[in-house]
């Protein structure tokens, strides 16, 4: 499960990704190729409960982010850069909102509602395309042959590509299971979830006004917007402990670092949750599928635990948090047990009882 991260030169997505993965990155010779990378998932919910236990090992999450080559209009033309976009799970694209004279912009200004649109359009484009391609071949296709499921797959066809003609992306669709059969494979990119992060200056943190212009958009569209200074961020991950970590961002007046927020919206739009594993000799972080059932939450952790799965003893983390303690929690029977039917949420706490 990978995050692409993209967008039109010189916006900041290399140094979000290098912040974010900690990857040292050095000029390419040749053709740009997709550079990948690893994130800790960033959660404060991972910290509070490190504090709690202060257990011997610590281990984050973590998701695998994807650098794609710059959308400029070389890529874009040979069509090389949507190839790369159809090999990720979802997308973030960075758009650069900061204003500094010394770093050009392709289109002579900075105006970031202008870019995030222009490359909406320019992922709508493509998947019309493809679908107009894929029509006249079945049309072809049928006047030599009638068959059933060619002729199902070509009504889909049609009704998709009336729906970009619209200009919407193709993740607005619902799709039946027997649909779902048809597209699995092909390279549909406006069905990714995306995130659109706009790379402010340092004397935007803390305004909303972009995001407020943007919202409409994103309500219309399917899309999570943030904001994001990725020269500040980049400044966070250099401190050395925690504390002036933390001393930095009270002087920035920065509740989170953006990066926390952006990786969760990377899991969101992934489809994933978090669960933790909690205790003196480690606390963990995990991800599983939205909606999955408490045994595959458990062969997460091992397969064992998934094949001789008992029950699962949940604590919510909230209740934790409110109680103090798992005690207290004991105390005011606020410890459940669940069975196999149980659906885990973000942020539950699990202790596997199984038998193999």
């Amino acid at each position: 499960m990978k995050v692409g991260i993209i967008g039109l030169p010189q916006t900041g997505k290399k140094t979000l990704f290098q912040t974010l993965t900690g990857n040292e990155l050095r000029e390419q010779s040749g053709p740009a190729k997709p550079l990948p990378g690893t994130a800790d998932i960033l959660d404060p919910r991972f910290d509070t409960l490190v504090d709690m236990y202060s257990p011997k090992k610590n281990v984050r999450a973590r998701i695998e982010l994807m650098l794609l080559p710059k959308m400029e209009q070389e890529n874009i033309a040979k069509g090389n850069i949507f190839s790369d976009i159809a090999d990720v799970d979802a997308l973030c694209h960075v758009v650069r909102a900061f204003e500094d004279d010394a770093i050009y912009h392709a289109d002579g200004s900075v105006d970031p509602i202008r870019d995030a649109e222009m490359v909406n359009s320019e992922l709508v484009m493509h998947d019309q395309i493809f679908t107009e391609k894929r029509i006249e071949r079945i049309e072809t296709a049928l006047k030599k042959i009638k068959d059933e499921t060619q002729a199902k797959e070509l009504e889909l066809m049609r009704k998709m590509q009336a729906h970009l003609e619209e200009e919407k992306p193709l993740r607005l669709m619902e799709f039946t299971e027997d649909e779902e059969v048809f597209i699995r494979s092909y390279p549909l990119i406006t069905r990714k979830e995306l995130i659109i992060a706009f790379n402010i200056s340092e004397d935007q943190l803390g305004k909303t006004t972009l995001l407020k212009q943007f919202e409409e958009t994103c309500t219309r569209d399917k899309i999570e917007a943030m904001l994001v200074c990725a020269q500040v961020e980049s400044e966070i991950v250099l401190l050395d402990s925690d504390e002036e970590k933390q001393e930095f961002l009270q002087d920035m007046g920065i509740e989170e670092p953006a990066l926390g927020i952006l990786t969760r919206l990377c899991l969101k739009a992934l489809g994933l949750v978090s669960f933790f594993t909690v205790g003196e000799d480690e606390v963990r972080q995990w991800l599983v599928r939205r909606d999955s059932p408490a045994p595959v939450a458990a062969g997460v952790i091992h397969s064992d635990l998934q094949r001789g799965f008992i029950r699962a003893e949940l604590i919510k983390y909230d209740e934790l948090i409110e109680y103090g303690s798992e005690a207290e929690l004991k105390k005011a029977g606020k410890m459940y047990l669940q069975g196999k039917d149980y659906i885990v949420i973000d942020g539950d706490i699990l202790n596997i009882r199984f038998k193999v």
